[in-house]
């Protein structure tokens, strides 16, 4: 949520600031805008409501230079999305220029004492006191990193900042308590940034800095220091995303992209962790031993969102293969209830960006009582995967549709490794199921391309489902989780109501909402080798004839094949058999490609749909 870009070096600043905004487009936002000191020392900003495109308009028609500066696109919280509340903002003397992400709690009270010291406030936002503050200790001798230490001792709550003033110049100073921030080391210039992707194109070298960092960039160099001024040192991490993997690479949306990059994402996923003779899994990069993965008596995930979504999938997974009891949770409500976290709990912490702050919080709260964590996330350095015992990384590359489609199967994928290496530690995986699963899940990738290549019967079911009003999702087993996300996409990227729900529960409630205008989504799969796959199917089958007679449109998800799913359904969409745990990684892709392309019928803005934000680093 909001974004960050700031620049300091030999280049003009402006285009590499905007650039590097319209990277975090996906971040979510309502309002754009940078600032700059050119090379007289003069300070310009030029601010817009709206889309990036409404400031660089600006721009072009008053024109700014320099070669360091802040730029920001904000999601409003206190204030609402005009050009006045768009940052950066300004301190009485308009020589100090702040942008912020996150939100001062305590921002009534310091503006109250800031007012009675002298201050003119000129905006409705919390922001605008992180300026003022600056302002009051950048006196004397000291240093706009002085100044900022001494404010972010004032404020409550959650912060990452970007701040330059005329009375310490040629310098950025950013500090972080909650939201990322991200520094980049090029050649003789330095960035900073909320997300690796802003920075790509320019360096892969990074640094990410932790709670109360602060960073301080000069055309020489960068230095880092605590609240106290001491200096601390972080390690320097080496993306090795490839810049081109952020571009749209010919495809009409990011997401639409995301969803084709399955394959690879489940594929590199994989890479190097099961050895595909032996059936062995391998997780010589997480740091937790395989003696205290015996230990484990039971699994706790925690997640937020999509992530969660996986999480609930990966309880069927390693309960399955490991035969261990597993607890799912949302991160936004663990810590509140005081969970019980018995000794030997593994909490496993799932997040593609690794910092989303809910999930962060829950972790800290495992730790706290004595459980060892373990990270699932998709980028290499975030605060979760520091704070993590061990990190199992997916390799989806960057994600910058907002809806989230090759993050969630490569962290199914990885669930399924972890699900695997704790059944065969535990020795309730036996080695020749191992290899079976093995195998077939090595097959996954191709089975996915030839999902992905009957695109064609989206576009015709979109004509028709476009104008409904509700949509109902099915699946039992492992297959509500699916459910629950296929709903998810469709009402993020869609606006249409849509519910995922147990197809067991339906005589308990949703069969009242089933009418001739309601399509029903059932996952109707088998595994033909699997006993309880095959009651699961047979119970759907019934499921599908309750919503047949009330009228119900219903779009099937069945395996190749299938003629009894075939004579009932109204939408017949189909994937391959395999094995019943791997199911969801085929089933997803449909309900992802469903909803995109409902989503584009009804002019949707599918990569950054309303009110919604790809990184949730505040409550």
């Amino acid at each position: 949520m909001c974004g960050i870009v700031g620049y300091i070096g030999g280049r003009e600043a402006v285009p590499l600031i905007v650039d590097g905004l319209r990277r975090l487009e996906y971040r979510g936002y309502d309002s754009a805008g940078v600032a700059v000191f050119n090379n007289g020392d003069q300070l310009d900003i030029r601010r817009a409501e709206g889309k990036l495109r409404n400031l660089e308009e600006v721009i072009r028609n008053k024109p700014i230079a320099g070669s360091y500066g802040i730029g920001h696109t904000r999601w409003a919280t206190h204030g609402r999305p005009t050009e006045e509340n768009a940052h950066p903002h300004r301190d009485c003397t308009g020589r100090i220029v702040v942008v912020h992400n996150g939100i001062v709690e305590n921002y009534l009270a310091l503006r109250k004492q800031l007012v009675a010291e002298g201050h003119t406030f000129v905006t409705e936002t919390d922001t605008e006191v992180i300026a003022h503050l600056v302002e009051k200790y950048l006196t004397g001798t000291a240093t706009l990193e002085d100044a900022v230490r001494c404010t972010i001792k004032q404020i409550t709550g959650v912060f990452a900042i970007g701040v330059i003033a005329a009375a310490d110049p040629r310098k950025i100073v950013a500090a972080r308590s909650g939201p990322p921030v991200v520094v980049g080391l090029g050649q003789d210039e330095f960035f900073v940034a909320s997300d690796v992707p802003a920075l790509l194109s320019h360096t892969r070298d990074m640094i990410f800095l932790n709670d109360g960092d602060i960073a301080v960039l000069t055309g020489s160099g960068v230095k880092l220091i605590d609240i106290d001024g001491k200096i601390v040192r972080r390690q320097v991490s080496h993306i090795l995303w490839d810049p081109i993997m952020a571009e749209k690479g010919g495809y009409k949306h990011f997401m639409l992209k995301e969803v084709f990059e399955q394959p690879r994402a489940i594929k590199d996923t994989m890479l190097g962790r099961v050895g595909q003779e032996s059936g062995r899994v391998f997780l010589d990069e997480v740091d937790i031993s395989e003696a205290n993965f015996k230990s484990f008596q039971q699994v706790k995930i925690v997640a937020c969102g999509t992530s969660w979504h996986a999480g609930l999938a990966g309880k069927f997974i390693i309960e399955r293969l490991a035969r261990l009891p597993v607890e799912v949770d949302y991160g936004s409500e663990f810590r509140y209830r005081d969970p019980i976290i018995p000794p030997n709990t593994l909490t496993v912490v799932i997040s593609q960006s690794g910092e989303t702050a809910d999930t962060l919080a829950a972790q800290r709260e495992a730790k706290q009582k004595g459980s060892k964590t373990l990270a699932i996330c998709n980028v290499v350095g975030s605060m979760i995967t520091r704070e993590a015992a061990g990190t199992l990384l997916t390799h989806a590359g960057p994600e910058i549709g907002v809806a989230s489609t090759k993050a969630f199967t490569s962290q199914i994928t990885a669930l399924i490794i972890l699900g695997m290496y704790l059944g065969q530690v535990r020795g309730t995986l036996l080695p020749e199921a191992s290899c079976i699963l093995t195998q077939e899940l090595m097959r996954i990738p191709g089975k996915l391309e030839h999902v992905l290549a009957q695109t064609e019967i989206y576009e015709e079911m979109a004509k028709h489902l476009s104008k409904a009003q509700d949509f109902l999702y099915l699946g039992r087993g492992i297959h509500f989780p699916i459910a629950l996300e296929g709903a998810l996409k469709l009402k993020e990227i869609s606006y249409i109501h849509a519910e995922g729900y147990p197809a067991g529960e339906m005589k308990h409630g949703p069969n009242a909402l089933i009418d001739e205008n309601l399509p029903v989504v059932v996952l109707a799969t088998k595994d033909p080798q699997s006993e309880e796959s095959i009651v699961h199917y047979e119970k759907t089958l019934s499921n599908i004839q309750e919503v047949k007679a009330r009228s119900g449109i219903v779009v099937a998800v069945a395996c190749e094949g299938d003629e009894e799913v075939a004579k009932m359904a109204d939408y017949l969409i189909t994937i391959p058999v395999t094995r019943e745990l791997l199911l969801p990684l085929l089933e997803m892709i449909p309900l992802q490609l469903l909803a995109y392309h409902i989503a584009v019928r009804r002019g949707c803005d599918v990569d950054q749909p309303r009110n919604l934000a790809k990184s949730v680093t505040v409550e």
